[in-house]
């Protein structure tokens, strides 16, 4: 493949972004081998070095996705990324045993469609790797300052929103709670069509209409990089559907209870790998609006942040029960300017 120099300009540019962006709380302290744990028998069967991570396509989830599934490839195992269509072919998946991971699972949105699945004992949030989250409707800066706070004053003015709220794709548990306000009519949201497409459409909604200075209202969350690129503000009132305090909200890593009790390792890691919404959305906007492949924008940031590389691997092992040597696996994450090798 043939690259031109706009091309190496953009991704030199991108590659010094993610080098001088810090994770919030990162420990300074200087990168070592670390000792295995005590408490820990190696994953060495056969049934934990194969480990299923899921992922549906959202920007966030795969960032994070994608970092698993890094350092899982790079203490031994042998790490799987299913892609799937929507958030409930996950967890029926999840549910007949063909995924063990899924990093998604946010709250409060996701939790009625989750509950059976949890009380069946097909998979049970482990721990959360995220907790400065947010989603709910959101409106430009200058549609909020013109007195659409809430989402019942929506309804006050279908006619400039064109009785239209864009969302992404299609049957998402936030998606399902649109459709549940309209099909109740609930803030007078009755005569007003949920537009599903995907996250790429929506965001060129909003640049569109931003650019004219039209209303729009779309769904929204955090962590995004939305939230640097465009001025947004979330609306209130939408307690009973997104949760209080403008949707605040969590995110959770889901695992199956078998395979969390067999493979202490992996479910080590797993419960370690905890994320800064700042520097999701730093990386989110290397692969959405830079161009830049996702595993190479996750490595230039990994490879630059070994402290966070280090506390994400503590108490961990090797697939074999082994030290893991942190700078030798952090200057193996290192990228140059062509296709990744070892990919």
């Amino acid at each position: 493949m043939r690259y031109s120099s706009l091309y190496f300009s953009m991704l030199k540019a991108s590659m010094l972004t993610l080098a001088l962006t810090p994770l919030v709380g990162t420990s300074s302290v200087q990168a070592t081998t670390l000792a295995p744990a005590s408490n820990l028998e190696p994953d060495s069967s056969g049934q934990c070095r194969d480990v299923r991570l899921g992922q549906v396509a959202w920007t966030d989830l795969q960032v994070v996705t994608a970092i698993a599934d890094i350092l899982l490839d790079r203490i031994g195992y042998q790490s799987q990324v299913k892609d799937l269509a929507s958030l409930g072919d996950v967890y029926q998946a999840m549910s007949q045993d063909e995924l063990d991971v899924f990093m998604g699972y946010w709250q409060p949105s996701q939790q009625s469609m989750a509950a059976p699945y949890i009380q069946e004992g097909d998979f049970a949030p482990v721990a959360t790797n995220m907790d400065q989250a947010r989603m709910t409707l959101a409106v430009p800066a200058y549609v909020y300052d013109q007195g659409i706070h809430t989402l019942a004053d929506l309804a006050r003015n279908k006619d400039k929103f064109e009785g239209r709220i864009y969302g992404a794709e299609a049957g998402s548990s936030a998606h399902q709670k649109i459709h549940d306000m309209i099909n109740k009519d609930a803030f007078g949201l009755g005569d007003f069509k949920l537009i599903e497409t995907s996250e790429r459409i929506m965001l060129a909604q909003l640049k569109g209409r931003i650019k004219k200075g039209e209303w729009v209202v779309i769904l929204g969350w955090s962590p995004h990089p939305m939230n640097q690129n465009f001025d947004i503000r979330y609306l209130g009132g939408g307690d009973d559907y997104f949760g209080p305090q403008q949707g605040k909200a969590s995110v959770s890593t889901n695992m199956r209870p078998e395979f969390d009790q067999r493979c202490q390792n992996v479910a080590r890691l797993m419960r370690n790998l905890q994320f800064d919404a700042s520097v999701e959305e730093t990386i989110m906007d290397q692969v959405s609006n830079e161009f830049v492949p996702l595993q190479r924008a996750v490595r230039i940031w990994m490879h630059d942040n070994p402290g966070q590389i280090q506390q994400w691997l503590s108490g961990v092992t090797t697939a074999d029960g082994g030290a893991i040597d942190v700078p030798k696996l952090t200057a193996s994450l290192k990228v140059g300017w062509g296709r990744l090798q070892d990919d």
